[in-house]
C-alpha cells in the first residue's frame, strides 16, 4: 500500500481505526464506488473550487455534482469557479493528480462537505493514489476535519 504518508501519519496519530483498501487504477469516484462494492452516496469525491482569490476542497458524495451558486452563497464570495488539475495540481505534491484525499487540513485548505454525505455513517475516498482507497466512519472523519457542512450538491445525471 502507498496511501500518502502525511494522510497515514495523522490518521496513526489521532487512533482513528480505517481499513485501507487497494484496486484496480480507477480515475473517477464512480469507479470506487464500483470497486469497492459501495453505494456512490458513501464515497467522497473531492472536488476543488476556486472562491475568490484562494481555493476550497469541497466534498461530495460520488453519485453528486456540486452546485456553484448554492456553493458561492455558502462562502460568501463573489465569485467561485471549478479550479483546474493545472491551477490546483502543485497543492498535493505527494498525491496523484486527481486522488487526494478529502483532508484539506493537511494541506491548508478549508474543506466543505455537503450534508447528504455527512448522514453516511461510514465513508470511502482515495487515499492520494488510484490505486488505494481508505474506508473510516464518517463521526470520525468529523471530528478529524471539523469541516463546514452545507447543502451545496445534487445528484448528477
Amino acid at each position: 500500500m502507498s496511501i500518502v504518508k502525511n494522510l497515514e501519519d495523522f490518521l496513526k496519530k489521532n487512533k482513528v481505526k480505517y481499513e485501507a483498501l487497494a484496486h484496480s487504477t480507477i480515475f473517477t469516484a464512480q469507479q470506487e464506488a464500483q470497486a469497492e462494492h459501495v453505494s456512490g452516496k458513501k464515497v467522497a469525491k473531492v472536488v476543488m473550487v476556486r472562491a475568490g482569490d484562494g481555493y476550497v476542497m469541497v466534498v461530495v458524495p460520488a453519485s453528486n455534482k456540486v452546485v456553484l451558486n448554492r456553493l458561492k452563497g455558502l462562502l460568501d464570495v463573489k465569485e467561485v469557479r471549478l479550479a483546474t488539475e493545472g491551477e490546483f495540481k502543485g497543492l498535493f505534491p505527494e498525491c496523484e493528480l486527481g486522488a487526494m484525499p478529502p483532508f484539506g487540513n493537511l494541506y491548508d485548505l478549508p474543506v466543505w462537505v455537503d450534508s447528504a454525505l455527512s448522514k453516511s455513517r461510514e465513508i470511502v475516498f482515495n487515499a492520494g493514489t488510484h490505486r488505494e482507497s481508505i474506508k473510516m466512519a464518517y463521526a470520525d472523519y468529523e471530528k478529524l476535519i471539523q469541516p463546514r457542512v452545507g447543502e451545496f450538491s445534487e445528484i448528477a445525471g
